[in-house]
């Protein structure tokens, strides 16, 4: 009987109000990504991304666009869902924390902890940042503004209810020494500092903010915005009784954007501990893109829209620049140049030119011809590489093997001059060449699903890892039906 392991992932769950970039298209790919590999190797597989719908950023966005709370959400929520499938994003579900499923949870996961005797009511006073949602002490701050993100904050002294973060801080200690939570690892000690430093309690509720679920232990009170986003993770899998729950948790990895990983890392934890509730295996915090070596915003002008780029260059050709531009959780700096000779030097001249002159030698060797050889290219596949890269969910460096291969592959016609072939040598060659073409569609299926089926239906081929092989009895058997260049030569 085959064992099938189960993996569940997640990406950050996105402010409604949020102008859609490319730091947005690069979190989700790399969970699909992700998602894709672990279905290809026979995973079950659930991928869980969505909108987080509360707070008073939202309220505030809403009121300036004239539109109801719920209209105002609706409608954003539209933009994201259109990007994910424009970016070919294969999430199972999507969820939403203005759903009633999710109200409900987050209700009970706040009783669950109460009964723990983990939340007591206080009054808070604090610098407060609207834009981050988020309270901060006088030293936290940057020259009198949020550290964060720069903006104006305000003083706000409230009753509010408080979570014990700080019972936590041994427990969360001991775990951080005995495993490697958080990627990149100087994230974890980051972390690590943070939490061996001190952990103050932190605020849980708002009394002011109505566009947030009530409190279900004093209905003068709405919870925290953060509290609410952190329990999708549970929601979308219909915690506390439904099967998914049962099949898939704990996480195997939330991808997140470094901006969040004290959230996801400290608090989501410690939360999880106090409910009794297993901890996810890993967080994978995101580094943030810079546009020319400038950082993003709206005032700049500089945001890079991602809708834009897919419409003139395409999906694929986005997605591999996301994943092979930069390490998977560092900064990287984006340039249209840089993305065009990418494209240029690498979609077109690399995998691009490979496909096209070996399905193009195969069609001249006419339809009658056996490509039957030895296996002289397939050696050259960095399999164990790949696999240990994508398994340590460090998918660029696995691309890079999947790229060197596609390299070898290139050399292998010009050094055997592979046009001026006849007979059994060309027929071994050709072997060996669409041998590497097909086990390239397949390798490159969950970072480029379009381009990977595309190669996979010129060569009569399944994207299947099982086959993921060259042929052992040294014979292609695929059916040849060349298309066209797989991408384009953009002209600069």
């Amino acid at each position: 009987m085959i064992t099938i392991s189960k993996f569940y992932i997640t990406t950050p769950i996105y402010y409604a109000n949020d102008k859609l970039h490319i730091g947005h298209a690069t979190s989700n790919v790399i969970a699909d990504v992700l998602a894709r590999w672990h279905r290809l190797i026979g995973d079950d597989v659930f991928f869980v991304t969505g909108s987080d719908e509360h707070g008073e950023k939202i309220e505030k966005s809403a009121a300036a666009a004239g539109m109801q709370n719920i209209d105002f959400v609706d409608y954003e929520v539209r933009k994201f869902k259109e990007l994910w499938q424009r970016l070919n994003i294969s999430n199972d579900c999507f969820i939403r924390t203005t759903e009633k499923a999710h109200e409900e949870a987050v209700k009970a996961f706040i009783e669950i902890i109460g009964r723990n005797q983990d939340i007591y009511k206080a009054k808070y006073s604090g610098w407060y940042c609207v834009h981050e949602e988020t309270f901060w002490t006088e030293l936290e701050l940057k020259n009198g503004k949020c550290p964060e993100c720069g903006r104006e904050v305000k003083i706000l002294e409230e009753d509010a209810y408080f979570f014990r973060l700080g019972k936590y801080q041994g427990r969360l200690l001991e775990f951080y020494n005995k495993n490697s939570f958080v990627l990149p690892p100087y994230r974890q000690k980051e972390m690590f500092n943070r939490i061996a430093g001190g952990l103050r309690d932190i605020s849980i509720t708002r009394p002011s903010v109505k566009w947030a679920i009530k409190f279900p232990l004093d209905q003068d009170q709405y919870i925290y915005v953060w509290v609410d986003a952190l329990v999708n993770y549970l929601s979308a899998l219909g915690w506390p009784n439904g099967a998914n729950f049962k099949r898939f948790w704990p996480p195997d990895v939330h991808v997140i954007g470094k901006d969040i990983n004290w959230f996801h890392s400290v608090v989501w934890p410690a939360l999880l501990m106090s409910s009794g509730l297993q901890l996810p295996s890993t967080i994978l915090a995101t580094g943030f893109w810079t546009v020319n070596n400038e950082k993003m915003s709206k005032s700049k002008g500089n945001v890079v829209d991602p809708i834009a780029l897919i419409d003139k260059y395409s999906a694929d050709a986005l997605r591999y620049f996301l994943i092979r531009e930069k390490g998977t959780g560092e900064d990287g700096s984006f340039s249209e140049d840089a993305f065009i000779a990418r494209i240029n030097g690498e979609l077109v001249a690399d995998l691009g030119n490979l496909v096209y002159r070996v399905l193009t030698l195969a069609e001249k060797a006419g339809e009658d011809a056996k490509f039957e050889g030895r296996n002289e290219l397939g050696k050259k596949l960095e399999m164990e590489k790949l696999e240990k890269s994508m398994e340590g969910i460090d998918i660029n460096s696995g691309l890079n093997a999947i790229w060197q291969f596609i390299r070898e592959a290139n050399k292998y016609v010009n050094e055997n001059k592979a046009w001026a072939l006849h007979g059994a040598e060309l027929s071994n060659a050709l072997y060996n060449l669409l041998e590497a073409c097909r086990v390239i569609s397949i390798l490159i299926y969950p970072f480029m699903p379009e381009t990977g089926e595309k190669i996979a239906a010129q060569l009569g081929a399944k994207i299947e890892f099982r086959q993921c092989a060259f042929s052992p009895d040294g014979k292609f058997s695929g059916k040849i039906k060349k298309g066209g260049y797989l991408f384009k030569k953009i002209k600069v």
